[in-house]
């Protein structure tokens, strides 16, 4: 019977850098520390060189030993799938990589999406930027004083995003220079930061980033990457707490995927972790078609028939958005459920 490793106690004291540079980038030893025989996989495993695998231990530590189809592993695991080329995909499914300005994307009126950071904690094998030109983006503050300009001459934003690769891959002394520097500006009301660091490493959750968060003016919303409810465990609710005590809005966007999440049950069971976290659902988005990920596609007609399954078994407020991002378009596009 498949079992949860037993976790290293070590792991919680490591503080959250030494976490990220203790990350498995291996295949072969992320699947011998599952007890997973490797040669069903091994055509994959060359996959790592089209988009390395990076995997903090305390996501690992969720996975079930022996399941080589853990809904967690599926996420991080180099397939052989990822080399077929599928038509209708793309290397930049979201229109994104004509960006005028390093690091800065103005695609919705009222808002702005700043990537703050190119690098990851983990990199997922759906991420819609596998293939984002991270090296003409840098996370600087030459780059970023730049955006903070921008900010200012465009009274019509409200609403700046924190966006990557993941934002908290900044320290905590970057990350209060650059929000310092966004409350600045006076028709800032909101800084929303997507991030999926503290989900795998919640050491991230530093007292130092507690108290920027809450000592700024802006209202803070943080929107955590999760799509299974095995991904959260008493250390990230522990992490999060805090957060929640000194105002921030906790969201929550998953991304449906063939092979994870791609049942009732799951989706009924990632709701409810959510909340029992202190996380509201907000976005579930169908895959976006970026090229090397097309084997985790559910169809718009499945992912109908899965959101009506959830509609029937959770509370309304625990139901996100069925939604898809299509780029140029002025705001992301609701599937409708027909429902009856």
């Amino acid at each position: 019977m498949p079992h949860i490793i037993t976790r290293n106690v070590a792991t919680v004291e490591q503080n959250w850098l030494e976490q990220l540079a203790d990350a498995i980038s291996d295949p072969l030893e992320l699947l011998h520390r599952l007890e997973i025989d490797p040669a069903p996989w091994q055509n994959g495993l060359a996959a790592r060189k089209l988009f390395a695998q990076r995997v903090p231990r305390s996501f690992v530590d969720r996975m079930e030993i022996g399941n080589p189809h853990d809904p967690l592993l599926r996420q991080v695991l180099p397939l052989a799938e990822e080399f077929e080329v599928h038509e209708g995909f793309s290397h930049d499914p979201l229109a994104e990589q004509n960006n005028t300005l390093p690091g800065l994307l103005h695609k919705y009126r009222n808002r702005v999406l700043l990537i703050v950071k190119g690098g990851c904690a983990i990199n997922c094998r759906y991420c819609f930027r596998r293939h984002f030109p991270y090296q003409d983006n840098p996370g600087n503050k030459r780059q970023w004083q730049q955006a903070l300009d921008y900010i200012a001459a465009h009274p019509e934003l409200n609403e700046v995003i924190l966006s990557g690769g993941d934002p908290l891959m900044a320290k905590d002394s970057e990350l209060r220079w650059l929000v310092d520097g966004i409350a600045a500006i006076g028709h800032i009301k909101r800084l929303r930061i997507h991030t999926r660091l503290p989900v795998v490493i919640p050491a991230r959750i530093t007292p130092e980033l507690r108290l920027l968060l809450q000592q700024t003016r802006l209202q803070v919303v943080l929107v955590t990457h999760i799509n299974h409810g095995n991904e959260i465990n008493h250390e990230l609710s522990a992490a999060l707490a805090p957060l929640r005590d000194a105002g921030v809005t906790l969201l929550n966007q998953g991304v449906l995927l063939r092979g994870v999440n791609d049942s009732v049950n799951a989706l009924v069971n990632l709701s409810e972790a959510l909340f029992d976290a202190g996380i509201l659902p907000y976005y579930l988005h169908v895959l976006d078609k970026v090229q090397g990920a097309a084997h985790f596609m559910v169809s718009d007609d499945e992912a109908r028939e899965l959101m009506a399954g959830l509609i029937a078994n959770v509370s309304g407020y625990l139901v996100p958005k069925l939604t898809r991002e299509i780029g140029g378009r002025a705001s992301k596009t609701p599937l409708d459920l027909h429902l009856e």
